[in-house]
């Protein structure tokens, strides 16, 4: 069980959600974060750690000033609350949107991270300007979006008929802080990729072989961009491996994490 405090940080309300023990982990969440919290992958990493899993501006139940404009933006605001944690050289596992932030994080203070685990993150721009790195989800046919995002598509469904209304307007809330933050420019920050080097820390590129938001050479090319990092695939999963295949994800990051 997972029990929510809240943390006022740069005059935000910020939820931030705790469970399990052991040695702190810090866990950025995805753009899916309530099937991230549901997932027996988080449950997994509880049995050795103490996880803070911090909800975005905007997301869950945290407050979303006018002023907080991109990860960018967020990642200072969880550099101060780790600040106010007294936690540092702590791992991080980041996933999707989650491993954009880890990373504007791990670039702007070398030692906040010991290892930095990263599962199929956004946030960078490989390839020229007229090229798609990253598929448009926004303007594209449902369908085809779901293809890009789950090998299977059973593992995305929720039940909004029966879910607490509560529940049903923060996913929807989590839908349009995500497309508020990543929009413009689309899904990257253009100046994140000549910042690479300076993440010092050990880390773990870990991907779904079948991402069609962003494929497996994408991964390759973040790993190769970071100084100390490894390139690892999991097998029928897409976009959120730590959703459609929780076992394997959790087995690579937790030998990772030691």
């Amino acid at each position: 069980m997972s029990a929510s405090d809240y943390k006022t940080v740069q005059g935000a309300k910020l939820e931030i959600e705790r469970l399990g023990q052991g040695a702190p982990l810090l866990l950025l969440l995805s753009e899916e974060e309530q099937l991230d919290m549901a997932s027996p992958f988080v449950a997994g990493l509880a049995e050795k750690h103490s996880i803070i899993a911090p909800h975005y501006p905007g997301f869950g139940r945290s407050e979303r000033p006018e002023w907080v404009s991109s990860p960018d933006d967020i990642a200072y605001m969880l550099l101060d609350l780790l600040d106010a944690e007294g936690l540092r050289n702590i791992p991080v596992v980041g996933l999707s949107l989650g491993g954009w932030i880890a990373l504007e994080m791990a670039v702007k203070d070398r030692g906040v991270f010991s290892k930095i685990a990263l599962v199929d993150p956004l946030g960078v721009k490989h390839g020229g300007p007229f090229e798609r790195d990253i598929q448009d989800i926004w303007t594209s046919l449902p369908s085809k979006v779901s293809a890009w995002k789950w090998r299977d598509a059973e593992k995305s469904k929720r039940d909004f008929a029966t879910m607490r209304e509560e529940l049903v307007s923060i996913h929807a809330r989590n839908i349009e802080s995500f497309a508020r933050f990543c929009w413009d420019p689309y899904m990257h920050n253009p100046k994140l990729k000549r910042r690479l080097h300076r993440v010092t820390a050990p880390a773990l590129v870990l991907w779904g072989e079948n991402d069609g938001v962003v494929t497996t050479s994408y991964g390759r090319a973040y790993a190769e961009a970071l100084p100390k990092a490894k390139f690892e695939s999991v097998a029928e999963a897409a976009h959120y491996p730590q959703i459609e295949q929780p076992a394997a994800t959790l087995a690579r990051v937790a030998a990772f994490l030691g």
